[in-house]
């Protein structure tokens, strides 16, 4: 069977600009199909109501909702709609966990999650964020999130949803992910290097704590003359944690230790890590 997997993207977070090509990244599988529904920059609820509405027009076996802060009313709305309608959703979402409340209803709802958690916010202030250094901040995030292995534990996580719809699970008997994405699991089986893991676990890191920075930047600092070079300084936190995983995959590679995961058509997943090889 083909599975078709809905992404409801709500807003921007570097996760939602891999989504579907993480599972599907020649665009050749056979076995699923994918459609993304986005509200575009805002969070809008006329943004979110179209989202919602095309993605139950379209009936997809399951639905990742990606978004910042799921626990917004707007993504909490999305969600809750497209599970009446009777479909399964995997919330993917930047660091809630220290809204404790929030998550703890997230953890014991039916649906599953996977919370990315150096997936930070960015500096969103005026006087610093214009549209290139939103696409460069973005730009060194997707490599963090891919170096570390974020994305690819992310990914795992979502093909074992499509395995399960293959096997003609459906609706509540799937078994819905819930990860939260710390440095320690993102980098877990992913380094043959002990030098290269510890750059790439110091990455995750600090990707993790310029959330906390750009927090502190755009809404508990008024003065411009202040949150300026707050919000700057995250941005370089960010610049160096992908510098790190530079020199964490150049180090694989001087030992032809990069890890490989290739989709086949058929969806199976096969690997190997010596360049000149077939995966198998």
């Amino acid at each position: 069977m083909v599975v078709k997997v809905g992404i409801a993207k709500l807003g921007n977070i570097a996760s939602g600009v891999m989504a579907e090509l993480l599972l599907d990244e020649r665009a050749d599988r056979e076995d699923m199909i994918t459609f993304m529904a986005t509200s575009g920059t805002k969070l809008q609820p006329e943004d979110i109501d179209r989202v919602v509405n095309n993605m139950k027009a379209w009936g997809p076996d399951f639905c990742i909702v990606v978004s910042p802060n799921g626990v917004l009313p707007g993504p909490k709305g999305a969600r809750e709609a497209l599970a009446a309608a009777g479909i399964p959703c995997v919330v993917i979402t930047d660091d809630i966990t220290t809204k404790k409340d929030d998550f703890a209803a997230l953890k014991e709802s039916a649906f599953g999650y996977i919370i990315m958690k150096a997936d930070a916010m960015i500096g969103a202030r005026r006087e610093f964020l214009d549209p290139i250094e939103m696409a460069d901040y973005n730009g060194n995030l997707v490599k963090v999130l891919s170096v570390t292995g974020a994305f690819r534990k992310m990914q795992l996580e979502l093909d074992k949803v499509i395995d399960q719809v293959k096997e003609g699970k459906k609706g509540a008997d799937l078994a819905l992910p819930k990860v939260v994405m710390t440095s320690d699991k993102a980098v877990d089986g992913e380094f043959s290097n002990p030098y290269a893991l510890a750059k790439a676990r110091a990455a995750y890191e600090i990707a993790q704590a310029v959330a906390g920075v750009n927090v502190k930047g755009c809404f508990m600092t008024k003065e411009w003359e202040k949150y300026i070079p707050i919000v700057s300084s995250a941005h370089e936190m960010m610049r160096q944690a992908m510098l790190l995983c530079e020199e964490a995959r150049e180090l694989e590679k001087g030992m032809d230790a990069v890890i490989r995961k290739p989709h086949k058509k058929t969806g199976e997943i096969v690997s190997k890590t010596a360049l000149i090889s077939k995966p198998e």
